[in-house]
């Protein structure tokens, strides 16, 4: 961003994740909206911005879509993608919604565990609130507060999720799990050392579900998981975690 003449600047209130990132640029937005246009790139938020992030990634889900039907010459059995606000995961599935054969699951972030309230599982665990101008299921006390959040990965650290996650929820087409810091950082080194592919350690939600997964499925199946970013970002905190 900053080689294309942006002017980045790091947030340095609260958690210093997403949330408070979203929050900054609001208020300054707030402040100057005479001569700022807000940009957001995951699938949160007031409308349209979920829908334009949702049209603009759903090149994921159509590539993806064209490349297995001239592969396997079928659709896939299941469709796996982490989810913190979830825009890499809306991407992938808005393409295969009406594909009623197609399993639809999101992954979400389980951190040291859900029993232990430091995760960001916002769907398993959440309920219905209001955060940054829209509606969707929100970690929450009963003031309406949103809850600290955490996951090894700050991707999904996030305490809403994209509005229309939280439809597919609810209308039963789309299933979230939630997966932990141990076994995210177990799938991040089984890929790395088997394929030669470093995953984000987002991404990595979704490969140990998939891993949990296969084993259950006949060898037919098909399972798409969708590699939402590259590790390189990531190997210096697996370092200091692994040792």
């Amino acid at each position: 961003m900053q080689l294309l003449g942006a002017k980045v600047e790091a947030v340095k209130t609260g958690t210093r994740t997403l949330k408070d990132a979203v929050d900054a640029a609001l208020v300054d937005y707030m402040t100057n909206y005479e001569n700022t246009f807000y940009l957001l790139g995951s699938a949160v938020g007031p409308h349209p911005y979920p829908l334009m992030v949702r049209h603009f990634q759903s090149i994921i889900g159509i590539e993806a879509r064209r490349q297995i039907l001239e592969r396997e010459g079928r659709l896939p059995d299941y469709l796996l993608a982490c989810v913190g606000g979830g825009s890499n995961a809306i991407g992938l599935f808005y393409p295969f919604l009406e594909d009623k054969s197609v399993n639809i699951i999101g992954v979400e972030p389980a951190g040291h565990g859900l029993e232990t309230g430091r995760h960001a599982a916002t769907i398993t665990t959440g309920s219905p609130g209001i955060i940054h101008g829209f509606r969707c299921y929100v970690m929450q006390d009963e003031q309406g507060n949103p809850l600290p959040t955490y996951s090894v990965s700050a991707g999904l650290d996030y305490p809403g999720v994209g509005p229309e996650h939280s439809y597919l929820k609810d209308s039963g087409r789309a299933t979230y799990v939630a997966v932990d810091d141990k076994e995210a950082l177990s799938a991040f080194a089984l890929l790395s050392k088997t394929e030669g592919i470093i995953p984000a350690l987002e991404s990595s939600h979704a490969v140990a579900h998939a891993l949990k997964l296969a084993p259950t499925l006949p060898r037919d199946q098909i399972i798409i998981v969708n590699l939402s970013g590259r590790g390189d970002k990531d190997v210096e905190q697996v370092k200091a975690l692994l040792g």
